[in-house]
């Protein structure tokens, strides 16, 4: 299965979705601290993206078994689809939130690292890296890139200080459907796999662990963690190729980097 070309009208309806994902990014940040719990966090978002966006988040009974939940919230070693639950933050946990909305039949997918209070050196290093892993890759974002080109670029940034990349789990092809082709290794070799082309719509997500890139996924069927414990960190945005570069469909105000990249 190839790739399905977005057109003009479903990369609008892509760019509305994307800025209703990062939005909900933006609302959550002043409510992750100390002493919250995770399915409070849950339901600031659920409420927003109902209420306020008139959204649907797209995670709730999503895949099999059903997802309970309308956010992922993924604490220190757990890598990603952690649930939320009534286990309260505490200073010095790492948390990501996975956001995915639903608005007019397209899908937003992206997701942020928080820190609970103070981090210690090696979150924080961890952290910067795995987000630099992202931005490295999005930069080089063109029609004529390969998916392998990304999988190289995230894998090399994450190794060069000593950290592993998951490879169970993946980006993936986002359109009228959560997940579709292709999938987007966060691993590879340079100018292998699929050549990017105009209007393909994609996340890029690495997941970096402090250790070794092992996971496992609990009894929920759902939560994957770390084999040895070790801290993991995930960014994660939804991109489309342009003509001659990339538009960051989900990108926050905060970030420094550009919406859209020109390489002509």
């Amino acid at each position: 299965m190839a790739a399905i070309i977005k057109s003009p009208d479903e990369i609008e309806k892509m760019r509305v979705a994307g800025k209703l994902a990062a939005d909900v990014l933006t609302m959550i940040t002043p409510h992750v601290k100390k002493g919250v719990t995770t399915d409070e966090l849950n339901t600031l978002c659920h409420e927003y993206i109902v209420n306020e966006q008139q959204a649907i988040p797209a995670p709730l009974n999503y895949g099999q078994p059903p997802f309970p939940k309308s956010v992922c919230t993924s604490v220190n070693h757990c890598i990603c689809h952690g649930i939320p639950s009534d286990k309260k933050l505490k200073d010095g946990d790492i948390i990501n939130i996975d956001v995915t909305v639903i608005k007019d039949g397209y899908h937003g997918d992206t997701s942020k690292m928080f820190v609970v209070g103070k981090p210690t050196i090696l979150a924080e290093r961890l952290i910067r890296v795995t987000q630099e892993s992202l931005y490295k890759a999005i930069e080089q974002v063109k029609p004529g890139m390969r998916l392998g080109d990304i999988g190289h670029i995230c894998q090399t940034h994450a190794e060069a200080h000593n950290y592993s990349i998951v490879r169970e789990y993946c980006g993936h092809g986002i359109g009228s459907s959560f997940h579709e082709e292709p999938q987007i290794v966060h691993y590879g070799k340079p100018g292998t796999g699929e050549e990017l082309v105009p209007g393909m719509c994609f996340t890029i997500e690495p997941m970096v662990n402090a250790g070794k890139r092992y996971s496992k996924v609990l009894p929920d069927q759902w939560t994957v963690v770390t084999k040895d414990r070790s801290l993991s960190a995930q960014w994660e945005h939804t991109l489309l190729v342009t003509e001659d570069g990339v538009e960051v469909l989900t990108l926050r105000d905060e970030e420094t980097l550009p919406r859209t990249i020109s390489h002509s």
